[in-house]
């Protein structure tokens, strides 16, 4: 028995080194937010929200997003896609998330505002991320903004003093507020039925397969 001993002792060590790094592990993992009851029903309750698709579908995917950051922008028009591919069972919410590392962040998200209060939000949207590359770089991007609200037909000088105006501003600040409660840090972050999706599962097929999931499952009462 004395001689195995030091390897009864090597085997426990073991186990205890690998409990330990497990829990450290765990500990370390980032937590993914929800969103609670509470704070959905409010949200809901907003007659300002930017909504693609049924208004009451039994699915939500609701984004937290930066026109110039590039993942979002690689997934806007899957997103586009899947919400079509699953309508009427799934619906899209967008929140403005600008990051501050984003120069021009900000001001494109006073011009997707600026554009709704024309009644033009997703057709803005999709235009600043599939030029994402363009504007992103350009040194005068007010002059961008303006061609692109002409290209969907605003009426561009209204456009150019609703991009100045506290209603857009305050609205873009609201949705800042509203992520900062649920502990939003990133973009994209991405809920499907109020639980986030992890970021390993950020891309076009695994997004998909969340919301097939989603929809085949049987909605709450």
């Amino acid at each position: 028995m004395r001689r195995y001993f030091p390897f009864i002792i090597v085997a426990a060590v073991a186990l205890i080194t690998l409990a330990t790094g497990t829990m450290l592990y765990r500990a370390k993992r980032p937590r993914l937010p929800t969103i609670s009851k509470e704070i959905a029903s409010k949200t809901n309750d907003t007659e300002s929200i930017h909504i693609r698709g049924k208004p009451d579908a039994h699915v939500t995917l609701e984004e937290f997003g930066d026109f110039q950051c590039p993942p979002c922008g690689a997934l806007a028009g899957p997103i586009k896609q899947i919400e079509h591919d699953y309508q009427p069972h799934l619906r899209v919410i967008f929140h403005h998330f600008p990051l501050i590392t984003h120069q021009h962040a900000r001001e494109a998200a006073w011009a997707t505002e600026a554009a709704d209060l024309q009644g033009r939000f997703w057709d803005m949207h999709d235009l600043l991320y599939r030029e994402q590359s363009v504007w992103s770089k350009a040194a005068d991007i007010r002059t961008l903004f303006d061609a692109y609200a002409g290209m969907l037909g605003l009426n561009v000088e209204r456009f150019k003093k609703d991009m100045e105006s506290e209603k857009v501003k305050a609205r873009v600040g609201l949705d800042q507020q509203h992520a900062a409660k649920l502990g939003v840090q990133n973009t994209p972050t991405i809920f499907i039925n109020n639980q986030a999706v992890a970021p390993t599962s950020l891309n076009p097929d695994k997004l998909r397969a969340a919301v097939d999931a989603a929809v085949k499952a049987k909605p709450s009462s």
